[in-house]
């Protein structure tokens, strides 16, 4: 993955996540496009009480999802956060607390739990993301941030997410 150029941008809240989502589906990208990290804690926070709410989203049900409890969620409120909820492949790491979700899942998932601490720093520098930026995004997690990663299709859809994500309040947004 490492000649696979990514976007990648911490954000702090749920709105800020589920504009730098926005910007994705606008594009044409889907749920099975964004790999999500963040911590459980962040997700129940963030995501976990929806039904409850009526704020259901495609980002919500995607971070549902990784916790292993997207088919209890069901219909969607917001056009923005049900898409990123619903994605194909993700994984509760409970000796972590973290909740991942996107193909970067399914490259853990094929690691081992075991691996999976080292694997995620590891995959995160796989998307040749440099190891300073990799410990600030960890940080980010464990400070109740959510991390978001997609591979742009072009430069100018680089540049687009580069920019709206920034825009949202995404922090250390990298594109490489």
């Amino acid at each position: 993955m490492a000649d696979t150029p990514y976007v990648t941008g911490l954000f702090r809240d749920r709105d800020s996540a589920e504009r730098a989502y926005q910007s994705l589906s606008d594009r044409g990208y889907t749920k099975d496009d964004l790999n999500l990290v963040m911590s459980d804690e962040t997700r129940k926070r963030h995501f976990g009480n929806d039904k409850a709410i009526g704020t259901q989203t495609e980002l919500g049900n995607k971070a549902a999802e990784g916790a292993g409890i997207g088919g209890a969620i069901g219909g969607t409120i917001g056009a923005i956060a049900a898409a990123v909820a619903a994605v194909g492949t993700s994984i509760a790491i409970p000796g972590l607390g973290l909740v991942v979700a996107g193909p970067i899942a399914a490259a853990l998932a094929g690691a081992g739990a075991g691996a999976a601490s080292g694997g995620l720093i590891g995959a995160l520098i796989g998307w040749g993301i440099p190891e300073e930026r990799v410990k600030h995004y960890e940080e980010g997690i464990k400070q109740g941030g959510i991390l978001m990663g997609v591979k742009p299709r072009s430069a100018e859809d680089a540049a687009h997410f580069e920019s709206t994500w920034k825009a949202a309040n995404g922090e250390h947004v990298y594109y490489r």
